[in-house]
């Protein structure tokens, strides 16, 4: 039985999904109590779970669950630390002690992205909160790996599904003839939810130690893609413009110059590689057309 802490997020729900249309036994925690169940657990790290047990047939877990936005463990570090290193940590210490195997996703926060494909033994250089709490984090946990404990680590950059809301406003409001804006500054290399879903049923069904990484293999700005978008859709060049995203009031951290992380132990291992952005990006444009 696999356990995703965290079902309520984007990736813990298509991970769920992933697992049980697979055949796979799996349950996933809910934070909201008017959706626990007894099939969907119970477990909010902001509050007191000292009270959670894990099913006795749970042999690995992964943990979604997080403060994952920039700006909000910007504005509130005490709270996000919280919930980022101080309850997961304890969670881990839980599920482990039951020697249950558990996958922490973590991000390309972890470093200040000055480097493409960046190794994943590299030190840790974040410049924002939420990466400096997730590095806080990996450090305990690799000390904890050293020790025998079952942990993996998996460090993303930006998954993207279907229903990416910024693509399809982009959509609607080229298609309407209004201007849309975008982050010249902002890099991505995104990987698609289903893989990342794969990759984590892989580590979890093979209970893999050690640290891996997947993103995409190429950086392209939100610019880039807004430009591509409106060439798609025969949209007025002029209604796409740019804009700086520290200049929009976007907090430290949100402009690396790269993104990209060496995914090459996720390849050797289990075949799993990220495809190009535009391979990614460009079946979710005509999806929302």
């Amino acid at each position: 039985m696999f356990l995703l802490v965290g079902g309520d997020s984007e990736i813990g729900g298509a991970t769920y999904l992933h697992l049980r249309t697979s055949g796979k036994a799996a349950t996933a925690t809910t934070r909201r109590p008017e959706r626990a169940a007894r099939d969907r657990p119970l477990l909010d790290l902001a509050a007191d779970f000292s009270s959670f047990e894990p099913a006795p047939d749970v042999s690995a877990a992964c943990i979604f669950a997080a403060t994952a936005r920039l700006a909000d463990c910007a504005a509130d570090p005490a709270g996000s630390a919280s919930i980022n290193v101080l309850q997961t940590l304890a969670l881990v210490e839980r599920l482990t002690a039951r020697n249950v195997y558990v996958l922490f996703l973590s991000t390309n926060q972890v470093f200040d992205g000055s480097i493409a494909h960046v190794c994943a033994d590299a030190p840790a250089s974040p410049v924002s909160e939420y990466g400096r709490q997730k590095a806080r984090a990996e450090a305990a946990l690799r000390e904890r790996m050293l020790a025998g404990a079952p942990i993996g680590i998996l460090r993303l950059a930006k998954v993207v599904s279907e229903s990416v809301p910024l693509l399809h406003g982009w959509v609607r409001a080229l298609s309407a003839g209004e201007p849309i804006r975008a982050f010249h500054d902002m890099p991505m290399a995104p990987v698609p939810t289903a893989l990342v879903s794969a990759a984590i049923t892989a580590l979890l069904e093979s209970r893999a130690p050690g640290v891996f990484q997947l993103t995409g293999p190429q950086d392209v700005s939100y610019a880039d893609v807004a430009h591509r978008l409106g060439r798609q859709l025969g949209a007025d060049p002029a209604l796409v413009g740019t804009v700086g995203a520290i200049a929009a009031g976007l907090p430290e951290g949100s402009t690396p110059r790269h993104t990209t992380l060496d995914s090459s132990a996720l390849r050797d291992r289990f075949g799993i590689v990220a495809p190009g952005p535009w391979h990614v990006l460009d079946p979710i444009v005509e999806a929302c057309r």
